[in-house]
C-alpha cells in the first residue's frame, strides 16, 4: 500500500501497539510483558549511551509507553508517531504531545544521543530517507536503536506464510541480520552488537498458532518458542526479532 493509503490497515482494536487493547489472553499476557521489557529497553538505552539522562528521540512511538518510561528517568524526548488513534492514546495515557513522523525531517543536526526504532523499521515507506536522516540528527557517540522482526528466524521457518511477523499489509520491509549489516554500511553505520528479544517468539508464535490453525493453542506457541530461542545462535542470528544496536562508523 502506499503511504496514502497504508493508513486504515493500522485502525483496528486488534492492532494492540495504537489501540492498548487487552481483550483475550494473548494480549493481556503483552501488556504483562511490555511492562518488564520497558524498563529492559531504557536499562539498554543507558548501557550504550553511557548516560543516565540525554536526548532521545523515538520514531514510531505508538501509544507512547516506551517514550513515558524514557522521560520519566530524567531524558528529554521527543516522539514522532504518525497513526491519529495512537497520538489520541499517548494524550490521554500520558499527556504526550506526539509529533508527526514528517517532523524527522525538520530536527536539529546532531541533537540525538539516542534513536529508537521498536518494531518500526519494517513500516517505514522511505527506508533510505529516514537512514539517512538518523546519520544527520544523531549526536556524535549516540546510537540507533533498532528493533525488527528476523524472517531468519527459527519460528519463521516453521511456520512459513502463517508467521505473523510478515503482518501484511502493515510490514513493508522484512529483515534478517546480513540485510541490517548491508543497510547500516549503506549509510555510514556500523552494527556494534546484536540482541536477543526472547519474549517475541513466543508472542510471535501465540499469534502464528491461530494464523495456521485458526485457534489458539498456547502449548504449542510456547513449544515454538522455546525452540526458537534455543535455536537463535551465539550471534542471535536465528533469533524472532532482533535489536540492533548501531553507531556511526
Amino acid at each position: 500500500p502506499t503511504q496514502e493509503h497504508v493508513g486504515p490497515n493500522y485502525n483496528r482494536a486488534a492492532y494492540i501497539s495504537h489501540s492498548n487493547t487487552n481483550k483475550g489472553i494473548i494480549n493481556k499476557i503483552y501488556q504483562l510483558v511490555r511492562n518488564y521489557t520497558l524498563r529492559k529497553k531504557l536499562a539498554l538505552v543507558q548501557k550504550y549511551t553511557g548516560l543516565r539522562t540525554g536526548n532521545l528521540l523515538d520514531v514510531g512511538a505508538g501509544i507512547g509507553s516506551f517514550a513515558h518510561t524514557v522521560q520519566q528517568a530524567g531524558w528529554q524526548v521527543t516522539g514522532l508517531e504518525p497513526d491519529a488513534t495512537a497520538v489520541a492514546n499517548a494524550q490521554t495515557l500520558y499527556g504526550l504531545q506526539l509529533l508527526p513522523l514528517q517532523q524527522l525531517f525538520t530536527l536539529p543536526a546532531a541533537s540525538f544521543n539516542a534513536i529508537t526504532l521498536w518494531h518500526v523499521l519494517e513500516h517505514v515507506h522511505d527506508l533510505h530517507g529516514y537512514m539517512q536522516q538518523f546519520g544527520t540528527v544523531l549526536a556524535p557517540g549516540g546510537v540507533l536503536v533498532i528493533a525488527v522482526p528476523n524472517y531468519t528466524s527459527a519460528d519463521a521457518a516453521y511456520y512459513g506464510a502463517a508467521w505473523a511477523a510478515y503482518d501484511v499489509p502493515r510490514h513493508l520491509y522484512h529483515f534478517s541480520p546480513q540485510s541490517i549489516q548491508q543497510l547500516a554500511s549503506k549509510h555510514g553505520f556500523t552494527v556494534r552488537t546484536q540482541l536477543p528479544m526472547l519474549f517475541d517468539s513466543f508472542y510471535v508464535s501465540m499469534l502464528s498458532e491461530q494464523y495456521k490453525n485458526h485457534r489458539s493453542n498456547l502449548l504449542a506457541a510456547f513449544w515454538q518458542g522455546l525452540v526458537s530461542n534455543a535455536k537463535r545462535g551465539k550471534q542471535n542470528q536465528h533469533c524472532s526479532s532482533v535489536i540492533y544496536i548501531l553507531a556511526k562508523a
